[in-house]
């Protein structure tokens, strides 16, 4: 594979999941962002563009702060689906393929106490009842 395919395949990957976390593929929010959370030498957002472009790939010491902010793996933000870690659910509109951070927070809600997750699914259960009666 090329390095601009590859470049190209990271850049899909991180607009999925700035979308996923409903945050705005602007290299300036961004680079504001990241160097919120990253304490080497801030980026531009002359270089955020350059990562949503796909035109070059962030070091590995960056990487992994886009993905923990993110909430995903930097392998998976860096080379795509993980083997053997595909989530697809049947809902009432037919097979859905889980994105990226919603991956995550699965793997996240697996660890926790039968006590947490019992919390989490009142929480989860809440939220959708106030939408529905919303409608």
């Amino acid at each position: 594979m090329s390095q601009s395919t590859e470049s190209q395949q990271f850049a899909d990957r991180l607009r999925r999941a700035l979308e996923s976390l409903a945050v705005r593929p602007s290299p300036t929010v961004v680079a504001n962002a990241f160097n919120l959370r990253y304490h080497g030498r801030s980026v531009t957002p002359h270089t955020a563009r350059n990562w949503l472009l796909g035109k070059v790939m962030p070091t590995q010491d960056k990487l992994r702060v886009l993905a923990e902010w993110l909430q995903v793996s930097p392998d998976e933000l860096r080379f795509g689906r993980t083997p053997g870690k595909t989530y697809v659910f049947e809902l009432n509109s037919g097979p859905t393929e889980m994105g990226m951070a919603d991956r995550e927070m699965v793997e996240r809600y697996l660890t926790l106490t039968q006590e947490e997750k019992k919390t989490i699914r009142d929480v989860v259960t809440a939220f959708v009842m106030s939408r529905v009666a919303a409608l």
